[in-house]
């Protein structure tokens, strides 16, 4: 479908054209499940990156002395792990946060200021629902998969500059682990 293809193409076109990184201070989630795909896929790209993972609360791609995510490509400007990217980084720029109190999970737009995809998103309703429906998807198996304590670790981390555009409740599972 020559549509989907445009729209694809024009998103990687808006971020690469983008002078900021979002690649940097981000440290998406990585469950067990993410890291051995990626891991595969570093070995089958033949990528020397001999500790690619990271673990504090969560884990998470190791960070350079910048703050910028080790599968970032400085010359090309591009994810080396593009095809199995972590579930947040194909869910971006839309967010999310889970309200205890309601049961719900919240999902956000990071706003045009700090992110020129998410500007067109915002301006193009249909471009803006079919990528939450792919972000829907990609977050809520993350937040089905990530353990209690990744879990209560991601909730912790501020994400200014954005604002809410739908919520649902939340699975099962994940309330279980609040």
């Amino acid at each position: 479908m020559p549509g989907k293809s445009a729209k694809k193409i024009c998103a990687s076109d808006i971020c690469f054209r983008c002078k900021r990184i979002c690649c940097q201070d981000a440290k998406p989630p990585l469950t067990l499940k993410r890291q051995k795909i990626i891991k595969e896929y570093i070995e089958n790209q033949h990528f020397n990156i001999p500790k690619p993972f990271s673990h504090e609360q969560y884990s998470f791609p190791v960070v350079d002395e910048l703050g910028i995510c080790v599968f970032y490509d400085k010359k090309t400007r591009k994810c080396m792990v593009h095809a199995v990217k972590p579930e947040t980084c194909r869910a971006g720029p839309i967010t999310f946060d889970i309200n205890r109190k309601t049961g719900k999970i919240e999902w956000y737009l990071k706003t045009a200021e700090i992110c020129a995809l998410a500007g067109m998103l915002h301006e193009n309703p249909d471009l803006l629902k079919e990528h939450l429906e792919l972000a829907r998807r990609e977050i809520l198996r993350l937040i089905c998969e990530l353990d209690a304590e990744a879990l209560h670790a991601i909730l912790k981390i501020e994400e200014p500059q954005t604002f809410k555009i739908g919520e649902e409740d939340l699975p099962r599972e994940v309330i279980a682990k609040l």
